[in-house]
């Protein structure tokens, strides 16, 4: 085995897990998840069936990731979040994973401790998501936010950052402008002006 698994934790079979990864004290992960390669779980966390994760990916204590949830490669989930797959939950009409609404976390987002994330959303490349914000709406690139409900507050650098009005990183110089595609990182073969 080229991952950890801590003997207090349940795998189920038919889970792929990638090397390096650790998974810690009391986690469960449900059959058919994908974890990708370094990520590390913390304690008591749920993976539940058919979930795809990223490789490098962070997952702090107390997080369940519901089926229709994917997390792409080095997102990071603060202690306590909370997310979410169906919009109109009744415990006596159940609708299964055919009524579960997809969430996307995408490239490097981080999500604070104790946010929210109301299904069937995408949180972009880079965004930051602020402790204890619950998001209901699509997050752009870069985004910083924050309250209840989640309203941008500014944008953020790739290292973390806040991004101060010219868009010039003061901490490790990377430099942003606004195009058609929202944020972008100048000297991204990607971008679009």
């Amino acid at each position: 085995m080229s991952y950890f698994v801590h003997e207090s934790s349940f795998v189920e079979e038919g889970v792929d897990i990638g090397d390096g990864t650790k998974i810690w004290h009391f986690c469960h992960i449900q059959k058919g998840a994908q974890i990708g390669k370094n990520c590390s779980l913390g304690q008591n966390i749920n993976i539940s069936n058919n979930v795809k994760i990223g490789n490098g990916v962070k997952i702090q204590n107390n997080v369940s990731v519901y089926e229709g949830v994917e997390l792409e490669d080095y997102v990071f989930c603060g202690p306590s979040m909370v997310f979410t797959n169906d919009l109109t939950p009744r415990s006596k009409y159940p609708k299964g994973s055919t009524g579960y609404n997809m969430t996307i976390v995408k490239f490097g987002a981080s999500i604070g401790a104790n946010a929210t994330i109301v299904c069937g959303i995408n949180i972009g490349r880079w965004a930051m998501i602020a402790a204890g914000a619950v998001v209901t709406k699509n997050v752009p690139n870069y985004a910083l936010m924050a309250g209840v409900p989640a309203q941008q507050i500014g944008y953020v650098c790739e290292c973390g950052k806040t991004l101060p009005e010219g868009l010039n990183c003061r901490i490790c110089n990377r430099k942003y402008f606004l195009g058609n595609n929202g944020l972008q990182e100048k000297g991204d073969k990607n971008a679009v002006s």
